[in-house]
């Protein structure tokens, strides 16, 4: 049991006991884990810094990342280009949803991609004079054209076109914490995680991150994806559907089984 809890704005503590008191309450039991200790403690990812910082630094020198100071402002403004705009109507480019059942998100226009790395280098910083991540958003310069390809244990062959499915991604926030895909891949890899089962609509993070174990020479584990459980109109739960949560369908005399066999309530 891992808690992903680097978010300061979405993990609390109260947050984290309420997790682990639903998998008890399904039934789900683990050996080792924040409140058990083990060989790979500690397993709550806010204490794993230095974990991610290495990888981090692995990535920087080996010219893998490179720093972007675009708002969310300047990403939006590119985007609206003409040519952005048609990709995002092919799809290229779409923003993700709540109710997208992928985790799709634009494909990042490059503004800031000759700062580092083994292109021709444009005034300004270079790799030797960051020794922390904090104040600059760090991107992963994916491989434009590299295809990823992997056997899913549950839906099949899988197949996608960096540069083309997706563009660089962040790996590290300007307010100084690691994101998802960097902390998943340092701590599977330091955990000897052989196995990761999620949903379905990380299929495109899982690319994403098969590039980053290549890039720090870390063979990834196998991935199995499971079909996302949906409302009665087909679209994926999302917290906003709070009658359908744990809690709500616990008080409302819900046992484990019938939520493991996705037996729940129509929504009125």
């Amino acid at each position: 049991m891992r808690m992903e809890d680097l978010d300061p704005d979405r993990c609390r503590p109260v947050y984290a006991e309420a997790a682990l008191d639903e998998l008890r309450w399904l039934g789900i039991r683990w050996q080792e884990g924040p409140e058990k200790g083990g060989p790979f403690a500690p397993y709550v990812q806010s204490k794993r810094r230095a974990i991610y910082l290495e990888a981090w630094r692995k990535l920087l020198r080996t010219g893998r990342l490179f720093p972007c100071r675009c708002s969310r402002k300047d990403l939006a403004t590119a985007l609206a280009a003409p040519h952005e705009r048609a990709q995002s109507a092919s799809g290229g480019g779409k923003l993700g949803s709540d109710d997208d059942d992928s985790d799709d998100e634009p494909l990042y226009p490059g503004t800031c991609r000759l700062f580092m790395g083994g292109t021709p280098q444009l005034p300004g910083p270079t790799a030797s004079e960051f020794e922390d991540p904090a104040g600059s958003n760090w991107r992963f310069r994916v491989p434009d054209g590299e295809v990823v390809e992997f056997v899913d244990l549950n839906l099949g062959p899988q197949r996608f076109v960096a540069g083309e499915d997706f563009g660089d991604f962040v790996v590290w926030r300007r307010d100084n914490i690691p994101s998802y895909q960097l902390a998943c891949v340092a701590d599977d890899a330091a955990m000897g995680i052989t196995e990761v089962v999620r949903g379905a609509d990380l299929l495109k993070s899982t690319a994403r991150q098969i590039l980053l174990f290549r890039a720090l020479g870390i063979e990834p584990p196998a991935w199995f994806h499971c079909r996302l459980v949906v409302d009665h109109n087909g679209r994926r739960l999302a917290k906003r559907h709070d009658a359908l949560s744990l809690r709500v369908l616990r008080q409302r005399g819900l046992t484990p089984m019938n939520i493991l066999a996705a037996e729940l309530p129509v929504e009125e």
